[in-house]
């Protein structure tokens, strides 16, 4: 494994694309970094452990082993011609705050970073990171949600404000959107469809459901909610 030195002049280069640097690649931080490799955006990975670099080499634009904690390592890896930097080491909070601090002093434009806990969040938000996740306590959220209702699938928005997918109740079967007045009886809006054989489509007034078509229904959490218990 080259010393990560050698990869300066290949990190400016990915930083010159559509692309995204990533520090840590634990779970969380390697199913990001593939995320967004398949949707063929260029990634450069940078993590501690030799073994995780190993195992990640040629499934990632770049990726180097380094120490995220060190400014001069930072510089060296061109992290501030990124203009966008995702911090995903969540076992080290010491070394997430000092990784993203020194991100800060190098004044890349927006920075995500993953918080295991609310004070570890209060702190990056008071650092002044752009963007602070929480994805076990957000994924918690999320299948609480579906376990309680009967969503297919669940989105918070924003807090009381969510996108669920669910299957098209009876009473809409066979008359148009405008007719069955989702947005008046129920207080949310079919944004899109899906015929039960068939691609996604935009809901129009005039859009007709059938049986077994499934529906996006947008509108405040504890209303989409019932209305996924519609049948």
């Amino acid at each position: 494994m080259p010393k990560f030195l050698s990869f300066g002049q290949d990190a400016r280069r990915i930083a010159e694309a559509d692309s995204v640097a990533v520090i840590g690649l634990g779970r969380f931080g390697t199913s990001l970094a593939l995320e967004l490799m398949g949707s063929g955006t260029e990634v450069l990975g940078i993590d501690a452990s030799e073994d995780t670099v190993q195992a990640l080499n040629g499934q990632l634009t770049q990726v180097v082993r380094a120490d995220a904690t060190r400014l001069d390592v930072l510089k060296q890896l061109a992290i501030d011609e990124f203009d966008r930097v995702v911090v995903s080491i969540g076992s080290d909070i010491t070394a997430s705050i000092l990784t993203s601090s020194l991100l800060l002093q190098l004044k890349v434009p927006v920075i995500w970073a993953k918080a295991v806990d609310e004070r570890h969040g209060a702190v990056l938000e008071q650092l002044g990171v752009h963007k602070v996740v929480y994805p076990e306590k957000d994924m918690g959220r999320r299948v609480a949600h579906l376990v309680r209702g009967a969503a297919a699938d669940y989105l918070e928005i924003d807090k009381g404000y969510a996108i669920v997918k669910t299957v098209a109740p009876h009473h809409l079967h066979g008359i148009t959107l405008t007719e069955g007045s989702v947005r008046a009886t129920h207080g949310v809006t079919i944004a899109a469809y899906r015929p039960a054989s068939g691609d996604w489509r935009n809901a129009q007034a005039d859009s007709v459901l059938g049986e077994g078509d499934t529906v996006l229904v947008v509108g405040p959490t504890d209303k989409v909610e019932k209305f996924a218990q519609l049948r």
